[in-house]
């Protein structure tokens, strides 16, 4: 029951890494938001509130883009008027798509900005005065490996992320003295959603790059979460901790 009593909006949370976080949140005893960004995720969030309850804790499910201010601000608000407060923001949302930098369409490219970085950064906005009023607060954004490596065909992926490191510990330097932490996690490849349409002679030749010769599943990735989100990592500020099976050394 490392996070007995607090709360933890988690944005992105329907599927993939994100409802691992969300499970493995309540497991710990926290209040659990779980966030889709549309109406065609609802029933996975519905079935995660559901599977959280049934093992006894607490969960909702908020619909929002958090590429939209005014979006965010009725997450968060929905939030505290069903909990109380936000202890724990997991700025977890993102998407992907793959093309040559030559091919990718200004549009594609300001939603993956969008959704990875903006919805980072605005969630964070709303969160942080709520978190200065408590004195306290654990906020994680989402990264990932390829922000140090790159990724041929994913420019606007990997610009995201390698902004959303960067954005953490300019924030870190800002809230050190206010009873809040902030770092980052960068996961190397997980079996998720995200990885469906991926052929298997690609995803065959990542697996074959990875020292620990596997590609990871969402249950590897899950527990840097909740370190950074309990007492247990009180002393991590400014920090990303990658659990990519050694694909990249920081």
């Amino acid at each position: 029951m490392k996070l007995k009593e607090r709360t933890a909006l988690i944005t992105g949370s329907s599927s993939g890494i994100g409802r691992g976080i969300a499970v493995a949140f309540a497991r710990e005893g926290a209040a659990v938001v779980i966030n889709h960004p549309a109406r065609a995720q609802a029933t996975e969030a519905a079935a995660a509130c559901a599977a959280i309850h049934a093992a006894g804790g607490r969960a909702v499910a908020i619909e929002a883009d958090v590429s939209r201010e005014a979006d965010v601000e009725r997450l968060v608000d929905e939030t505290v008027r069903a909990f109380g407060r936000v202890d724990i923001l997991v700025n977890n949302a993102g998407i992907a798509a793959a093309a040559p930098v030559q091919d990718i369409p200004v549009e594609q490219w300001d939603r993956v900005i969008g959704v990875h970085l903006r919805g980072t950064f605005l969630m964070t906005r709303r969160v942080l005065p709520l978190m200065y009023a408590q004195g306290s607060g654990r906020i994680i954004n989402t990264a990932s490996q390829l922000a140090y490596k790159g990724a041929a065909g994913f420019a606007h992926y990997t610009a995201a992320k390698g902004a959303i490191i960067s954005f953490t510990r300019s924030v870190a330097l800002e809230i050190g003295d206010r009873g809040i932490t902030i770092n980052s996690v960068a996961p190397g490849a997980t079996r998720t959603p995200i990885l469906a349409d991926v052929p298997g002679e690609l995803l065959e030749q990542i697996r074959r790059a990875i020292p620990l010769g596997r590609i990871a599943e969402v249950d590897d990735i899950v527990p840097s979460y909740v370190f950074l989100a309990s007492e247990d990592g009180r002393h991590f500020h400014g920090q990303c901790l990658s659990p990519n099976g050694g694909d990249v050394f920081l």
